[in-house]
């Protein structure tokens, strides 16, 4: 073999090399991005159904836990509160007569809960995700004379009453979403099986 045939069998020799280990890194590099596509178990957790004992929760306190990444807001409203809802129905974007329509069924009332005195919202305001804070009846310094009692986002002024129902004027352009939720005694049950079982007053 003269010697531009040994430099031919060395540089087909390493480039078949190259191309095995090309091969071989891009395998390497192509499972760990496909395992990353695959859900893990943590984020399987966080789509499941979350059990709530809410027997120790004291009226007007405000329960707040996490369901898919998003805080859920859960009260024993006052009959105060109750009363702030029904007084609201004027400055609310959606009153009682159109809350009718909307899902799920279980909210399609007034209260927009199985129970009246049970309050149950994604805590996250519909505008542009901020978390709105709790404002009491009494603070109205901050929030105007006539205010009764319910939710404010401090980003940019969106008010809700504490049935989760926006006031007009306001930013948010819908009310606070209600979770699929099931209630069995003192347990809450949130999460898409609870969906699909409905609620139970």
């Amino acid at each position: 073999m003269n010697e531009q045939g040994k430099v031919d069998k060395t540089r087909r020799s390493l480039l078949i090399a190259t191309s095995v280990a090309g091969g071989a890194a891009g395998v390497g590099a192509a499972i760990p991005f496909v395992a990353s596509m695959w859900p893990s178990e943590r984020a399987k957790a966080a789509g499941a159904p979350v059990d709530i004992d809410i027997s120790g929760l004291a009226p007007g306190e405000l329960g707040v836990f996490e369901w898919r990444g998003k805080p859920v807001w859960v009260m024993k409203r006052t009959k105060e509160m109750l009363e702030a809802i029904k007084s609201a129905d004027s400055k609310v974007t959606d009153p009682s007569s159109k809350v009718k329509s909307q899902q799920p069924a279980y909210a399609a009332n007034e209260f927009r809960s199985a129970k009246p005195d049970l309050m149950v919202l994604v805590g996250v305001c519909t505008h542009l995700g901020c978390s709105p804070k709790l404002k009491p009846s009494d603070d109205k310094a901050e929030m105007g004379a006539d205010w009764n009692g319910g939710f404010y986002c401090p980003c940019h002024g969106s008010k809700f009453d504490f049935a989760g129902r926006v006031y007009k004027g306001s930013p948010a352009p819908i009310n606070l979403e209600v979770p699929p939720y099931m209630l069995t005694d003192s347990t809450l049950v949130i999460g898409e099986d609870a969906e699909k079982k409905g609620a139970k007053a």
